[in-house]
Parts: C-alpha cells; structure tokens; sequence
C-alpha cells in the first residue's frame, strides 16, 4: 500500500432530512471530498440508518483521516449520522432506532423502488435510443433523481420515514458506488453482495458474504443497483452491451452499540482497497489477505426459538458449527424439576453461524439466529 504526500481535505456542509415537530429543521453532517478526474467513478457512503447501529460513523471517520493522504480522482460523499430520528430513539441505556416509531416500519425499508421508471424502460429507450452510452447513463441518472424529487414534493405528501429514505436515496443515485453501513444485534462482519457483482466481495475486510438477488426489497444497496440493473439487461436484449453502470453494497459491521476505532480503521482499509481498485483514488491498495466465505441468500437460514424462555447463546459468531452442535440452551425457571427446565437445540446441517438475537429473554419465535448453509469459498 502506498499513499501520495498530498494532503485532501473534506469540505463540511449539513443535508436538510425533513423537519421536526416545533419547525427546526432535522439535518446531518455530510463530508464532500472533490476528485480531480470527472471520469473517475464518484462514491456515496452512509451510516448509522439504523439508530443502535454506530460502528460505521467510527469506519467513516477513518476513511475520511486516510484519504486525506492519497489522490482523489473521484467524487466522495460521506454521510454519518444518516438518520438522526433513530440515533435520538433511546430507553435508558437502549438506542431503539430500527424502526420508524410512527409507523413502525423498518428505516431501511423505506426506499423508492421507481417502479414506473422501470415498468417503462423499453419506451424510454427508444425515445433515447441515438443517445451514446455515456449519455444514455447521465440521462438515466438525471431521471432516477428528478423521480425522488418528484416523490418528495407530490401534493399528498409522504410520511416522515419515506422522506428521510428518499432524500438519501436522491443523493445515492448521484454517485456510481454507494456504500451503506450497518452492523447486526450480536453479529460477524459480513457483506450483502449482488449477483452481479461477486467479484467485488474479495476487496471489502469482511469474511463473509450473502450474494442476494439482483432485485428489490426496500433496502439502500438494492434502491441504488436496481433500476440499472434492468436498464442494462434491457439493453442487453437490444443488442446494446455495458456492465452495471452502479455498484451498491451493505457492509454489516459486526455488533451494535459499539465503537472500536482499531476495527473501523481495518473496514476502512477494505474500502479503500475496493476504491482504489475501482479507479477512486490513484495510489494502489490492496486487500487483506484472509479467506472470504459466501452463500447465497436463499441459503441464509433463520432460526426462531421453539418455545419461550432464557437463552445462553452457545454458538459463536462467525464459526463454523456443526451439524447436532449445541447452537442454544433454552431455560425454563417454571419448568424446574422437570426435563423441560433445560433444553439444548442444535441445528440439522453444518452452517455458520453469522449473527444472534441481542437480548437473553425471548419469547416464542424470536429470530435467535440467522445462519449460513452450503457455504463456498470466494476467490
């Protein structure tokens, strides 16, 4: 790894996300770095949706720190603090920041799919058809942001959460890499990852990687790649070949209501790794060296908890477990001087464990985990 001597300075302004109930303004902190390249790819990173889910400010500030020491080509944008309603949702000790405390729906489910843009991509093809490649993908570009803003301002109004995801939207469909960041409740680091796009899982310092559909279900990874991914496989039918022309991922930093600064640095090098491979910054990083795990979604197994009680969580975060290993013990204080008391539960298949319920007392059919299963190798 090298770095330049340059020093690049992010310049600091405030993005408007809607207002509060006594009429002040909600806003968050952006970090704008200029590249010195306009072909260069630009880049959009977010953080902390999610209100519990903190590390990713942490790995943002050390992106920042370090790209102030290399060559900027492309445009960055950094957005800690995404979503200032979660951060401020607190009871007691608690950050309960996942969900939308008006309407209950998850904050990262909030996202516009544009699904009239898509429905009519073939006729906005043929309109543009005498457009070249570069032109057809700023136009395509202007619309989907032209659409959020459509969206925002429509004379019914939307609901507070829909606005916020949107006004974030808008600004990830500037960009030709957006990178969202979150973490699980008890978790391992791992990566959401197109199918499109599995090559690019072997830059990012995650081990492990889910390669979802390339389609829509709410989240800001697939609001950002979707609609190009249709406009390119209906281009394709066309006889009209390019790749993807936007790269989104979700990088799920391990644990929530944590800050580890040693940790985010080694995140922040893997993204720098994956810049530099993409032509963001000119000097050369590359990736660590460790073995990178995937599966694909429909193998990303859930498991709820058979009946109600207190759990000791005996399988560990990122370890392999086998087939009729203990995965829980489940106690049952109302059931002792029976069998019933204490119940261990494993698991039919060898998997990897990558993520667990946060809290030791659960009701029945609490998700206690989420497991890969045919877990492979990425190269």
């Amino acid at each position: 790894m090298t770095a330049s001597t340059g020093t690049s300075k992010a310049l600091t302004s405030q993005v408007e996300l809607g207002e509060l109930a006594t009429g002040q303004a909600l806003t968050a902190p952006l970090f704008s770095f200029k590249g010195s390249d306009s072909a260069a790819p630009s880049v959009y990173i977010q953080a902390n949706v999610h209100g519990a889910e903190v590390q990713g400010n942490a790995v943002i500030y050390q992106l920042m720190t370090l790209l102030e020491s290399y060559t900027i080509l492309g445009d960055i944008r950094c957005l800690p603090l995404a979503n200032p309603l979660g951060i401020n949702q607190k009871s007691g000790e608690f950050t309960l920041g996942r969900f939308d405390p008006i309407t209950g729906v998850n904050w990262n489910r909030e996202y516009y799919e544009h699904a009239d843009i898509i429905s009519n991509i073939p006729q906005w093809c043929e309109l543009n058809q005498g457009l070249s490649d570069a032109e057809l993908v700023a136009a395509f570009r202007e619309l989907l942001t032209r659409s959020c803003q459509q969206r925002i301002a429509n004379s019914w109004g939307i609901s507070t959460g829909h606005r916020l995801a949107v006004t974030l939207q808008s600004m990830a469909h500037d960009a030709d890499i957006v990178l969202d960041l979150h973490t699980g409740p008890k978790s391992a680091k791992h990566l959401y990852c197109p199918e499109y796009d599995v090559e690019a899982a072997g830059f990012f310092s995650i081990p492990f990687s889910l390669i979802i559909p390339n389609g829509f279900g709410g989240a800001m990874d697939e609001a950002a790649f979707y609609p190009w991914w249709q406009l390119q496989q209906y281009c394709a039918t066309q006889q009209r070949q390019f790749d993807v022309p936007v790269a989104a991922f979700t990088l799920e930093l391990a644990s929530q209501e944590r800050i580890d600064m040693a940790d985010a640095k080694e995140d922040a090098l893997g993204i720098l790794a994956y810049l530099s491979h993409r032509g963001v910054i000119e000097e050369k990083v590359l990736p660590a060296e460790m073995p990178r795990w995937g599966c694909y979604l429909k193998d990303y197994k859930k498991f709820h908890a058979p009946k109600a009680g207190l759990v000791e969580y005996c399988a560990e975060v990122g370890k392999p477990l086998a087939a009729g290993e203990p995965l829980v013990t489940l106690l049952r204080l109302d059931q002792y001087g029976s069998e019933q008391a204490l119940t261990s539960v494993s698991l039919p298949c060898d998997c990897v464990p990558v993520l667990h319920f946060a809290s030791a007392s659960v009701h029945q059919g609490t998700e206690l985990y989420k497991v890969m299963t045919n877990v492979f190798e990425i190269k």
